[in-house]
């Protein structure tokens, strides 16, 4: 599979993490099995519908759709080949961008070509007949950037101030501190940031500790599993066990034995 990034336009980046395609090496048609992970952010996809779709529980999965948080592990299957291209937000994307409460789309998804056609864009249409990746990326950024102008006034710097301590820490860091510096209560704190994020200051930050111990999974950067589970202040191994398992659906020895990531927090389950 050709996996690449991309990075957004200035204008985006504050948004935009990256842009990301994926395309099949082979012609033909298989059924394959995925697994996605809690990773703190929300995202788009856009799939080729006469090339294959996403499945999940044996629904499919819109041909251009925008997902909220993942609290937890998920599994997807695709049939056919690949031919994808998503985008991958910063965790209040929903709000800044489209004026979304986050939490109504935690753990979902929903199709954005029927309010992207309000304002004459026709996504799946144009992306399905741009000849290249470049253009398909042009026209997201182009609907993104009528996005931001459109919604300007959802932006809320003491979430965003919050956002970036929590992500900078790798989820260790106070969250009473953080409270008090917003100078809210906390029954406060937690509904803003639930709106903007999906999820609670609490759960958000434990993605975070997960996704920091991940990263080093993921480049073998640890001798042993204790010195993961000190480095990223677990109690002990067994609780960084628990919470591994609990949003990637693996221990960590089983990710490493089953899991192919050909996307960031996406992984083709091997057999």
């Amino acid at each position: 599979m050709d996996y690449k990034v991309y990075a957004p336009a200035d204008a985006l980046k504050p948004y935009v993490r990256y842009f990301w395609s994926l395309q099949s090496t082979t012609t033909y048609f298989t059924s394959q099995s995925f697994r996605t992970m809690a990773d703190g952010c929300p995202g788009l996809i856009f799939q080729q519908a006469d090339n294959g779709l996403f499945y999940q529980s044996d629904k499919q999965l819109p041909e251009t759709f925008l997902y909220g948080q993942s609290t937890k592990f998920g599994e997807f299957s695709l049939k056919g080949t690949f031919n994808t291209i998503g985008v991958f937000f910063y965790p209040s994307a929903l709000k800044l961008l489209f004026g979304i409460n986050a939490q109504e789309f935690t753990d979902s998804c929903f199709d954005v070509d029927d309010e992207a056609r309000k304002h004459g864009f026709y996504l799946s249409e144009q992306l399905s007949e741009a000849p290249s990746i470049p253009e398909r990326i042009m026209i997201l950024s182009a609907y993104l950037l009528f996005q931001i102008k459109n919604n300007v006034h959802h932006k809320n710097e003491i979430i965003g101030y919050a956002l970036s301590m929590i992500m900078k820490s790798g989820g260790n860091i106070s969250l009473k501190e953080l409270q008090e510096k917003a100078q809210m209560t906390e029954r406060t704190f937690e509904r803003k940031f639930k709106e903007y994020v999906g999820i609670s200051p609490k759960l958000f930050t434990r993605i975070c500790r997960f996704q920091a111990s991940l990263c080093q999974i993921r480049h073998n950067s640890f001798e042993k599993l204790s010195d993961i589970a000190f480095e990223n202040d677990y109690s002990d191994q067994s609780h960084f066990i628990r919470s591994f398992k609990e949003f990637t659906g693996f221990s960590p020895n089983q990710y490493q034995i089953k899991s192919n990531e050909i996307v960031e927090n996406l992984s083709q389950i091997i057999k």
